[in-house]
């Protein structure tokens, strides 16, 4: 870490056991000039254990933007800074995206040192669909921009990760339910954790498990998303409530020329082209 100018080392710490931490995280966060912390008094635990004395300065949601115009002047001056968030990997459901950002912008190199992150965690954990999956973090406290993201979430077809606060589980369950309907869904709490909790179960009963008992510790809630034959089966419903004249006009106010909307509208019923040119003509 000598060059001219400083850089940016985004470490990944432990999101519950100590011994998740990789070697070369550990070497960095030595070998830095400075730690940016998102919670200082936490990040001093892990250093405390590890034997780590580099000095830290604090980073978090509330000095996001200023205090990473300080420590990108601190970089183009030299210092290497190692980013660290409470739990997990910096810059996912954190500050460390706006710091990120301003190193690029200002020509500062960034680099990533994988491991552990919550949401991956869980998801290789739900037992559900891994190969398609949207994150959506902590849903937005505001009503309206919550709402907007849940009914977009109705028709969402791959597998859903989210993150709750155990005083917020229960509300949020629910509106999940009244949304989506009575998913299925895997529970995970205090991952990697010695009371850690894997429950495969229903968005009902969940709600009815944590309406009797006080929900404990930091969730992930993976969501199964909705089957495409689902999707398939509504959409055929739509059509079957729709004459042939009006679903080959929806295809043409959409930009298809005649011939291509007929043959899109045989595809969605299952027919031939040459069945809707018929019925057309003949009407």
């Amino acid at each position: 870490m000598t060059d001219m100018c400083g850089m940016l080392w985004l470490c990944a710490t432990p999101i519950g056991n100590l011994e998740d931490i990789s070697y070369r995280v550990l070497k960095t966060l030595k070998e830095a000039d400075l730690i940016a912390a998102e919670d200082t008094r936490h990040t001093i635990k892990l250093l405390n254990h590890f034997e780590i004395k580099t000095p830290m300065t604090s980073y978090h949601e509330f000095n996001k933007v200023e205090k990473a115009r300080y420590l990108v002047e601190q970089m183009k001056a030299g210092v290497n800074i190692a980013l660290v968030t409470d739990a997990g990997t910096p810059g996912i459901s954190d500050p460390g995206e706006e710091l990120v950002k301003q190193c690029y912008e200002a020509g500062i190199k960034v680099t990533s040192l994988p491991g552990p992150a919550a949401c991956i965690t869980a998801l290789t954990l739900s037992g559900m669909s891994t190969r398609r999956f949207c994150f959506e973090a902590f849903l937005p406290s505001d009503k309206k921009e919550r709402q907007w993201i849940l009914e977009e979430l109705k028709e969402e077809t791959r597998t859903i990760l989210l993150y709750e606060a155990p005083h917020r589980l229960v509300r949020t369950l629910e509106e999940l339910e009244n949304t989506l309907g009575n998913r299925r869904i895997t529970l995970c709490r205090e991952l990697t954790k010695k009371h850690e909790e894997v429950w495969r179960t229903t968005l009902q009963d969940a709600i009815a498990r944590y309406e009797a008992e006080e929900p404990r510790g930091e969730c992930v809630i993976a969501v199964q998303g909705r089957s495409f034959q689902e999707k398939r089966e509504e959409k055929e419903r739509t059509w079957e409530e729709m004459s042939i004249e009006d679903h080959v006009a929806l295809y043409e106010a959409q930009g298809m020329d005649r011939k291509e909307a007929m043959r899109t509208t045989a595809k969605d019923r299952g027919v031939s082209k040459r069945d809707i040119y018929q019925y057309l003509v003949g009407k």
